[in-house]
């Protein structure tokens, strides 16, 4: 009979002071159902990550780790940013657990979901993608920038799947290929699929957030996709090329036309189509090169080779491992 699994729920938390008292007891009661089912160890455990916090989360999540040991936690030394936040608690996880699922701490996404995620695992599936059904609940606005979002970022060469965030179970296996993973620009919707195994996908419908303020507002999400599509695409590059390789075409085709004009004697005075034409050309100038600039910011931040994120405290009652230790990798990444 194969061996129960031992899940780790890896949840990043910025400032959710508010929320995480009332989801935090939802989550233990999940874990404690599909274990009392029989379809996960009774050693699983909820990995909360402080995500350099300047609320009182951490003050929170170790309390909660003194009142139950199935609640731990570890604390970035300062605010890295989600996804960044998401990989530090996977990679320590990695070492712990059979499996691992990812899931924000604001109650929106569905965790009776995970049920499905599991048994999905224990039918072969490595990697079980939490999709959203529908997007009844959000404003028209919400629902038409989160949709273009996806489109663009599969547009744009970054394979993503459709409705899908940060909700998903990993095995072990596909935990320790992640790792493998070097860059410093992190999108893991995209870096997942890279992957492969076999996935499949839960659906379920999202709630509204609980408490506290959404920390993804239109900014965000326009970085999101710029990082996902400059991180994992050279499109917008081979774009550029064809733009210049037509506007190339389109200046010799003006040349032609302004040559033969001028022998002909029918040239007039051309002050506002050449400021016109001056300014066009500027503009996909400064555009192209901001583009190319971006690119070349990325590949300056990659070969600095930077830890990704750094673990600077755990909840009481955490084994830390030995330092030098290859398992203990997670605090250098």
């Amino acid at each position: 009979m194969r061996e129960l699994p031992v899940l780790s729920i890896v949840i990043p938390c910025y400032n959710e002071e508010k929320v995480l008292p009332v989801t935090a007891p939802e989550f233990l009661g999940e874990l404690e159902h599909l274990a009392g089912r029989g379809k996960i160890s009774k050693d699983s455990y909820i990995l909360f990550v402080n995500d350099g916090s300047k609320d009182a989360t951490w003050d929170i999540i170790k309390n909660l780790s003194l009142e139950n040991p199935h609640f731990r936690g570890i604390s970035q030394s300062r605010n890295r940013g989600h996804q960044n936040a998401v990989l530090a608690g996977l990679m320590d996880a990695r070492k712990r657990a059979d499996i691992t699922i990812s899931i924000d701490c604001d109650g929106q996404d569905d965790i009776h979901a995970m049920e499905a995620m599991v048994d999905a695992y224990h039918g072969g599936a490595d990697v079980v993608y939490g999709v959203r059904s529908k997007r009844t609940t959000d404003t028209f606005f919400k629902r038409f920038t989160a949709e273009s979002f996806y489109r663009l970022m599969n547009w744009m060469g970054a394979e993503v799947v459709f409705n899908h965030a940060d909700y998903r179970l990993l095995s072990s296996r596909v935990l320790d290929a992640l790792a493998q993973f070097k860059e410093v620009n992190i999108f893991l919707r995209g870096m997942v699929p890279l992957i492969g195994f076999n996935s499949t996908s839960v659906y379920y419908e999202r709630h509204e957030r609980l408490a506290g303020e959404s920390h993804y507002p239109l900014k965000k999400m326009i970085a999101l996709a710029f990082d996902g599509i400059t991180s994992l695409s050279i499109r917008p590059i081979r774009m550029i090329t064809g733009v210049g390789a037509l506007i190339s075409v389109l200046g010799l085709i003006a040349i032609l036309w302004a040559i033969i004009m001028r022998v002909s004697g029918n040239t007039v005075d051309g002050w506002a189509s050449l400021v016109c034409i001056v300014a066009f050309l500027g503009g996909i100038q400064l555009l192209c090169l901001g583009i190319i600039g971006e690119y070349v910011g990325k590949t300056y931040l990659e070969t600095k080779g930077r830890p990704r994120y750094i673990i600077s405290e755990r909840t009481p009652g955490e084994n830390v491992r030995e330092k030098g230790n290859i398992d203990d990798r997670s605090n250098l990444l």
